[in-house]
């Protein structure tokens, strides 16, 4: 289990976040965003997870404590639309990335749905980070240009999603691949959401738990010293 923190933001304001350690006192960071839901026990849960895998673990929390319920997409739209994502990135993400980053670890970056999107931006705009791992969620065409990734990227999608839809992945990769940048997609005969075990209606354990195996293996591959 793991424990609330507060943290500094790049810009010298304060921020909290979920933080899971994991027994090792050299260990890799990692930051896990959100989904546009909160900081909510699923994250929380996947925090502990990442920190038994060797990680510790750090789940900023973009929207100041509160936790939307799960049917209640409305309000949870209302919480997104109100960040600014660039700013909330580079200022509340990259003080996640220096916390972690103090003792000198290595420190890659993981998101989920919104958290996906903001972990994309992440790796154009965020100095200091190994790797980062994206599910389910790219940002507009017009917040990160994929020619500016500066870190290698796995991303893990679903055939059917009608938010991250598979068009928009296959328009992102080409961008990426003919910019010469280090990536692996991953697509999945699956809904969006499909790594959240609590909801039950798109949960999909089998490809949940192949997507964790492709990211533990690409974290270690990136983030762990050789």
């Amino acid at each position: 289990m793991g424990t609330v923190i507060t943290f500094g933001r790049l810009d010298g304001g304060d921020a909290t976040g979920y933080l899971a350690s994991t027994a090792r006192g050299d260990a890799p960071g990692l930051v896990v965003i959100q989904e546009w839901w909160g900081v909510s026990e699923q994250i929380k849960g996947l925090c502990d997870r990442f920190a038994s895998a060797g990680f510790t673990a750090l789940a900023p929390d973009l929207y100041g404590g509160t936790v939307i319920p799960y049917h209640d997409a409305v309000a949870a739209a209302k919480e997104m639309q109100n960040l600014d994502f660039k700013t909330t990135t580079a200022q509340v993400v990259g003080g996640a990335v220096a916390y972690l980053a103090r003792n000198g670890a290595a420190v890659g970056l993981t998101g989920f749905c919104m958290g996906g999107a903001i972990t994309i931006i992440g790796a154009a705009i965020i100095p200091g980070l190994s790797a980062c791992v994206a599910f389910y969620g790219l940002p507009p065409a017009d917040v990160v240009d994929a020619a500016t990734i500066a870190v290698p990227l796995q991303g893990h999608f679903a055939n059917r999603d009608d938010w991250c839809t598979p068009q928009a992945v296959d328009t992102f990769e080409a961008r990426l691949h003919a910019a010469g940048k280090p990536y692996e997609f991953f697509r999945y005969e699956a809904d969006h959401a499909f790594a959240n075990e609590q909801r039950a209606s798109v949960h999909d354990r089998a490809a949940a738990e192949l997507a964790w195996t492709r990211a533990v293996a690409f974290l270690c591959r990136h983030l762990l010293p050789r």
